[in-house]
């Protein structure tokens, strides 16, 4: 489930937001003294990576205010209330590129930016999509854009890419293909003899 925002004896809540709440968290340190520091409170978010076939994924195009440009991201979404990051994934996946997933499955999650926040982020492989209409929020301006795998890559390690999490779910994802299929220069497998990349052990 995701991150509780429940106010503790050490943490008191001074400003609640749509999407974060910011809290002073009093702490004792090495010489018994206390302290006080300043924490992000965050629900939790997924992060997808949906692949088209086995050589082609689709990212969004995001226009980020906070940094007022377009950034080219796996598709995200913060985790709403009393709801789970596998409901999320499914959610977010339909909202932000159109796609329903038939194979929808976590296989990493991290903490964000754990020195000021709590966030943690969950990291799902979609696969077998069905393509649909997407569900946009008001503010949210993205555009669905399918990639060869191995650009994505390229775009990563080339520094084209400067989303975190879309690095790192790349990455990751990258090292397991590495270790399915071998190297870049070994043959595809024959239609029927592919199995998902991913699968629960």
């Amino acid at each position: 489930m995701s991150e509780s925002l429940t106010d503790t004896d050490a943490t008191r809540t001074i400003y609640r937001g749509r999407k974060i709440d910011l809290a002073l968290k009093t702490i004792r340190l090495a010489d018994g003294s206390e302290s006080t520091r300043e924490v992000v409170l965050h629900r939790g978010a997924v992060a997808l990576v949906p692949f088209i076939d086995r050589d082609h994924i689709c990212l969004v195009k995001n226009y980020r205010y906070t940094v007022d440009r377009e950034l080219l991201e796996v598709p995200a979404g913060t985790i709403d209330p009393d709801e789970s990051p596998d409901e999320t994934a499914i959610r977010e996946l339909r909202e932000e590129t159109g796609y329903d997933a038939r194979s929808v499955r976590r296989i990493a999650d991290w903490f964000v930016s754990p020195g000021v926040m709590n966030e943690r982020m969950y990291l799902y492989v979609c696969e077998d999509l069905t393509p649909g209409e997407t569900e946009h929020q008001p503010d949210e301006r993205l555009t669905p854009v399918i990639l060869p795998w191995e650009d994505a890559v390229r775009r990563v390690l080339t520094g084209e890419i400067v989303d975190a999490k879309t690095i790192v779910a790349i990455l990751l994802i990258d090292r397991a293909r590495s270790r399915e299929f071998g190297s870049a220069g070994e043959p595809a497998p024959r239609r029927g003899e592919e199995r998902r990349i991913f699968e629960n052990d």
